[in-house]
């Protein structure tokens, strides 16, 4: 019983770091998506996630082809800023695999074209100033609430 957080080509070591952390703590697989903006053995990927490393299941993919190929007929959806459904309106269920773009470009057009109905946003203030919330925000507002509707499996 778990949700799967997948990072497309993740490029900031802090925000890898502190999803790495709240996956371990919520007993949630982390994927990373290469290329990766940085090392994993990174020292400030790991002082992000602290000595949670040793308790995280982690799955490195060599290639968005390589995930697709290994886990595209999964339940799979979508966090961008170009969808119209809220994630709270998104039935996520056990086994999901909830993925995250990268922080400076989201993800790739033709991704939103092959998965326009598994998009979904996390809800904002419409001002072209203010882009998008922080990566690990977003991870562990949208988690948090694939677990609640989960019942947080078991989770105390």
């Amino acid at each position: 019983m778990a949700i799967n957080i997948v990072l497309y080509q993740p490029e900031i070591p802090p925000n890898t770091g502190n999803i790495a952390r709240t996956c371990a703590v919520t007993g949630s697989k982390l994927h990373l998506i290469k290329p990766l903006g940085f090392s994993i053995d990174d020292k400030h990927v790991k002082r992000a996630g602290l000595d949670y490393w040793d308790h995280l299941d982690l799955e490195v993919h060599e290639s968005e082809e390589a995930f697709f190929e290994k886990y595209g007929g999964e339940r799979l959806y979508f966090s961008t800023t170009k969808a119209v459904k809220s994630y709270d309106a998104v039935d996520f269920k056990d086994g999901c695999f909830i993925v995250f773009g990268r922080e400076t470009a989201g993800l790739p057009a033709y991704i939103h074209e092959r998965y326009s109905e598994q998009r979904f946003r996390i809800p904002m203030k419409d001002d072209p100033d203010l882009r998008s919330l922080n990566l690990s925000n977003s991870v562990a507002i949208v988690l948090y609430e694939a677990l609640r509707q989960n019942r947080f499996f078991d989770l105390t």
